[in-house]
């Protein structure tokens, strides 16, 4: 699932690492999340939407696998 988070969090001006402080993970899941390596878990997902003041479903982009 791919996600804006990378371009909301600069646009907020927070590093990786003070977003991950906010939400309660590391930076390198930050940065996991922002490189599509790891999906947050639905209480992440409301952590980072909270921090990043913009709503869940603005955050990710759902794109369906192809079969």
């Amino acid at each position: 699932m791919k996600n804006q988070i990378q371009e909301l969090r600069k646009i907020q001006g927070f590093s990786q690492e003070e977003l991950a402080k906010r939400c309660s993970v590391t930076r390198q899941t930050i940065n996991a999340i922002e490189n599509n390596k790891y999906d947050p878990t639905l209480a992440l997902a409301f952590k980072l939407s909270k921090n990043l003041n913009v709503k869940v479903d603005e955050l990710f982009i759902f794109e369906e696998e192809s079969k």
